[in-house]
């Protein structure tokens, strides 16, 4: 370890070498006497995002789908088959049990070998690594870290690398980094200011210098390290080394011949293979209802085989019945205890009647899922031209959730808005100025109409220095031409003309709006800032340090040094955190200008400056160099020199931009409300401006009644009071609204610090009760709720609080920027736009749409189809169930509780997998009950199925009760009409196989014919799989009845279904028995429509008499 860092962890007293690491570069010891040589082990560059290998994949897998309680719960039956003597073929149990295990295995298997291709192209791309002064092409996997890598323009960089040396002068690279967060733009990189001279492979070689810096972690955004360079004899030079050092993996070189860099994190410790690792599991609420109603039925299964366990040895207490002359025991069941003998029989039931649990009901419902989740991917309304991109699904296992929402939480720049800024005018010293203001009813250019409005010196020297301020306070980037799709950007008339781009639309928009003013920001070359003055003068200002902008400070300031030798630090911020750091200037003008602009709407920032002198400059220099060599906490300790050097500044003015609102989202906002969902806007903005927007998107109208619950009301009042009182307000006007009269619709607004003190857990010791309960009910009966000047943990905090209130609604969260992220992690469900900002929400979030309009079809259209078409299909799988095995449980009275079963093994093995399922899986992926236009039109049809409606506990009685009337009329209504021995016109009589067949094709029958009934959208597919699936039935059961199969060792069916189709009276009770059994349903649905419709059905009746009246108008 070198003597200099040594001597820094003596000082810091905080540092830890476990949570560093030291990279030699070129793999070259350091000198003799700097520092022991410690060689470390890492891993290679070898990316593997695959789950499986090929000898683990069965292993593993089986594993994995055996930890799902019913597949663990199919297993355990299959090996009771197996182990005892069972009344069911282990077969009826096992082949479902195969059926669902290898389609998922296969499923994941093919998955899992795309992830393996991808994994294998990467690891085998061509990488140049410089060795031995030359440069030698390797593969990716084969490299190390410490290794000096070379990167041409357009490629990819390998792994996490320290940039070194570039082929331009000032040492800079540009790069894109699309892959990793979708930014688009330009990101300028530094290459360290000792190395950077390093131009060629021999050059680069000599190189002797290690890189200490912090272990792996995922934030794309943080990098903390240093470099130590030994030169002959001297001592090591050290530099800081920092994100804007940092080139990721996955990031891409442009518009940079080539650079030099070395390797510092390699393989699966890169931060995109880290930030790639999967998030955390969301279940949707129908997945929990599914799981509930799994439980009861298996509480069922197992009082139906105590039931019958007992009634056996009740009925066989009797000594003719235990032993019948067929059926005597053997001696060791005589020998065998009475207890185990119960056991096995109730082991037996378990088996006979396992089949009300339906297996199959998982892999139909995640291919549902999956097959689903297209629909939104290929709808060409959610598809954005201007981006060129459609919606994405990150996880399809949300799909119903986006029926089930009750509040939105949204941002609001960049998801409400365009985030596409437009500079509209500067309040400077107390004076306005807009671009190309208008004079005598001529628009004058900006440099003329400057000098018009104040001349005076002071006034002058003031504007002077604020338009300089935002012409050198910015990191935007200069370009002079860049080719798109073969298009070069940038040129006008012929000759190459600048442009800025930078990460921040605002930046972009300020730079833009003073070039409009006169004054034109012109590059960055070697460390010094150029600027063109309204004189067409051209000023140079040496760049000293950049203050970088963060979300907590709210603000950025650079230090410049002018020809004449003067420091400056120029500081642009949000009001709140400049407005304390003002010692002088116009405040109040300035103060009174930005509310103004706030209430219309307008994004502001206030703009200051100090005049440093070299002993002011030298002092904030050894700040930021002590803050930025610390390896651990450097992000505090720069946050804490940043709070002392910006400080005692001269108030210069403030600026306006305006972030237009997005097309349409104040009628996706008034569609959201009228489907009864609530909307909330999370935001870092001031108050003002928030509410011009919502009033602007109608979130609030101008009849909303404003409940305010801010840091300026509660400096009034204390917080106790203020709560109270709002409370009584809104419980007031409930219980008025609850006698018939008008309800007043409440709107409220609240602040972070406002919420911070709500959130607080210590005022419920204040003995002032609880203040979450009393805001959450203030909430309740608001309309809507604007929460402005929130930090992006306080947005994650109050999608929280929602969740685990004692409604546990569903909750959404859409945001665009990655101070979204972790609201969008915390909701139900988090939708990322795709905007201006990053694609950080995008990549987070369980869908991404384009704009904020998509939303309303994501969730009235797609939503509401996909929670009444899984709802569906859960309650249909245990009503067919129920009607399977229901009549197998009516029979065993009718057998002594022998075990015998009522289907023959066939049926028993395909009923769930061939004969049922395909029906029920076409209708849960196009069934339409209304049309798109008439969701679209009406948003209030999403309450219908609002909080889980169709999936609730009296819907399922009801369609369990349908279940067991279905089976109870099957069985007794075969059994009645067997009770003439004498059944076929021939005198022949049938048997128990007859009897079963007979039940099971009534049984077949009205279960597919049920979900017909309830099919309101009919496509040829419909028809294909309705009438399909019956005709396969009856072609299956004539074949398996017509053929002596040589590999069974039985050939009970044989003849079987084509002896009972011969006879007539086995027609005739098959028909009439399907329609007693379908009668019910449908007279309950007709009076149900008659006496109290929904708001859907209403829709539906509508539909049907606008097409009457249309045929009757064109006849």
């Amino acid at each position: 370890m070198s003597c200099s860092f040594i001597c820094f962890l003596g000082c810091a007293g905080e540092e830890n070498w476990v949570d560093s690491r030291t990279v030699y570069i070129g793999h070259k010891e350091p000198p003799a006497g700097a520092e022991a040589y410690i060689p470390q082990r890492y891993p290679n560059n070898r990316i593997v995002s695959s789950k499986y290998t090929f000898w683990n994949f069965i292993p593993k897998n089986l594993f994995e789908q055996f930890r799902r309680i019913a597949n663990f719960y199919f297993l355990v039956i299959f090996l009771v088959q197996l182990i005892i003597d069972t009344p069911t073929s282990p077969v009826t149990s096992g082949l479902p049990l195969f059926f669902v295990i290898t389609v998922t295995a296969i499923k994941q298997g093919y998955e899992d070998w795309l992830r393996h291709k991808a994994d294998c192209s990467i690891n085998e791309c061509p990488v140049d690594v410089v060795q031995q002064e030359k440069v030698v092409r390797t593969q990716s996997h084969k490299l190390r870290v410490g290794d000096i890598v070379m990167v041409r323009e357009d490629e990819t960089f390998p792994c996490d690398l320290i940039f070194l040396s570039s082929s331009r002068d000032d040492g800079t690279c540009y790069v894109t980094t699309t892959s990793l967060d979708g930014e688009s733009s330009h990101k300028t990189y530094y290459a360290v200011p000792d190395t950077m001279a390093f131009k060629t492979e021999q050059e680069v070689d000599s190189l002797h210098a290690t890189i200490e810096c912090e272990q792996p972690q995922p934030d794309l955004y943080k990098f903390v390290g240093r470099i130590n360079i030994y030169k002959d004899k001297e001592e090591p030079v050290s530099r800081t080394l920092g994100a804007e050092n940092l080139l990721l993996r996955g990031a891409t070189l442009k518009n940079t011949q080539h650079i030099y860099a070395v390797a510092v994190y390699t393989g699966m410790e890169t931060k995109m293979a880290l930030n790639y690792q999967s998030k955390s599991q969301k279940r949707s609420a129908v997945e929990k209802s599914m799981n509930a109603f799994l439980v009861v039925y298996l509480c069922i299964l197992i009082s139906k085989a105590v039931i019958n366990t007992v009634l056996k040895y009740a009925w066989q207490w009797s000594p003719d019945r235990d032993e019948p002359w067929y059926n005597h025991r053997t001696e060791n069941e005589r020998q065998r205890h009475v207890v185990i003998r119960a056991f096995t029989d109730f082991l037996a039931f378990m088996v006979l009647f396992n089949y009300i649990i339906p297996v199959s009901m998982y892999v139909t419902v995640e291919m549902q899922k999956f097959l689903g989740s297209y629909f939104i991917t290929w709808d060409e309304e959610m598809f954005d031209e201007e981006l060129g991109q459609g919606a994405q699904v990150n996880t399809s296992d949300l799909n119903e959730e986006l029926g089930q929402v009750e509040y939105v939480f949204t941002d609001k720049t960049g998801t409400l808005t365009e985030n596409n800024m437009e500079f509209i005018e500067c309040c400077v010293d107390g004076n306005v100025y807009i671009p190309h203001a208008i004079c005598n009813g001529q628009i004058l250019s900006a440099a003329s109409s400057i000098d018009m409005i104040d001349s005076s010196p002071g006034g002058k020297r003031i504007r002077d220095l604020f338009f300089r301020a935002l012409c050198l306070c910015h990191t935007v980037q200069v370009k002079e031409e860049e080719t798109v799709d073969g298009i070069k950007r940038g040129i006008h008339q012929g000759r190459p003309t600048s442009f800025y781009i930078s990460s921040s639309p605002d930046e972009v928009a300020l730079v833009e709006g003073m070039k409009r003013l006169g004054y034109t920001y012109l590059r960055l070359k070697d460390n010094y800032m150029e600027i063109l003055n309204k004189d067409d003068e051209i000023e140079r200002f040496e760049l000293l340090h950049v203050l970088n902008f963060d979300s907590v400070r709210r603000r950025m300031s650079v230090i410049v040094k002018s020809i004449s030798g003067e420091y400056l630090m120029f500081c642009k911020g949000a009001d709140s955190s400049i407005f304390p750091r003002v010692v002088s200037g116009k405040v109040e003008q300035v103060k009174a200008h930005v509310e103004q602009n706030a209430v219309e709407g307008l994004r502001t920032l206030c703009v200051a400056y100090r005049r440093l002198s070299e002993s002011e400059y030298q002092e904030a220099c050894h700040y930021l160099t002590e803050a930025k060599l610390a390896l651990q906490d450097r992000e505090q300790r720069l946050a804490q020199a940043y709070d002392v050097i910006e400080r005692d500044f001269v108030l210069l003015g403030a600026t306006a931009v305006e972030d237009r609102l997005q097309e349409k989202a104040a009628d996706t906002i008034e569609s959201l409300h009228k489907a009864g969902i609530k909307v909330w806007v999370l935001t870092g903005d001031k108050m003002e401006t928030a509410a011009a927007t919502c009033y602007a998107s109608k979130l609030f109208r101008r009849s909303t009644q404003i409940l305010e619950l801010t840091k300026k009301r509660t400096k009034e009042q204390s917080l106790h009071d203020v709560l109270f009182e709002l409370n009584r307000t809104v419980l007031r006007q409930r219980s008025i609204s609850g006698d018939g009269m008008d309800c007043l619709d409440f709107g409220l607004i609240i602040d972070g610090a406002t919420l911070s003190a709500v959130l607080k857990p210590s005022q419920e010791v204040s003995g002032h009760g609880n203040y979450r309960e009393i805001f959450l009910e203030i909430c309740r009966n608001c309309s809507a709720v604007l929460c402005c000047r929130m930090a992006p943990l306080q947005k994650a905090q109050i999608v929280k609080l929602i969740k685990s209130s004692k409604e546990h609604p569903i909750t959404l969260a859409v945001g665009d920027g990655a101070n979204d992220v972790s609201m969008i992690l915390e909701a139900h469900v988090g939708i990322g736009i795709m905007g201006k900002e990053g694609r950080q929400a995008a990549r987070n979030s369980d869908y991404a749409i384009p704009k904020f309009k998509h939303l309303k079809k994501m969730l009235l259209v797609h939503g509401h189809y996909y929670y009444i078409r899984i709802a569906e299909l859960v309650q249909y799988f245990f009503y067919k169930n129920v009607c399977f095995i229901f009549p197998q449980f009516l029979y065993q009275f009718f057998c002594g509780f022998s075990q015998q079963p009522l289907y023959d093994t066939a049926y028993l093995t395909l009923y769930n997998i061939s004969f049922t399922s395909l029906p029920i899986l076409l209708y849960s992926l196009v069934e339409q009950h209304v049309t798109i236009d008439t969701l679209k039109r009406e948003p209030s049809l999403y309450r219908d199925i609002a909080k889980n409606s169709l999936l609730r506990w009296p819907v399922f009685l009801y369609w369990t009760c349908l279940g067991v009337f279905d089976a109870v009329i099957f069985f007794f209504g075969a059994y009645f009409l067997f009770d003439n021995t004498t059944f076929t016109s021939n005198g022949q009589m049938f048997g128990n196989w007859t009897f079963g067949t007979l039940i099971f094709t009534v049984l077949v029958f009205t279960v597919t014919l049920k979900l017909a009934l309830d099919t309101r959208h009919w496509t040829w597919i419909n028809h294909f799989v309705i009438w399909g699936s019956l005709l396969f039935y009856v072609i299956f059961s004539l074949l398996w009845g017509g053929i002596i199969w040589p590999f069974l060792n039985y050939q009970r069916m044989y003849y079987v279904f084509m002896q009972m189709l011969s006879s007539g009276p086995a027609w005739l009770s098959i028909i009439l028995l399907i329609t007693v059994s379908l009668l019910p349903d449908v007279i309950k649905k007709v009076l149900c429509r008659a006496i109290c419709p929904t708001a859907t059905e209403r829709a539906q009746v509508r539909k049907r008499f606008l097409k009457i009246d249309l045929k009757f108008y064109l006849c």
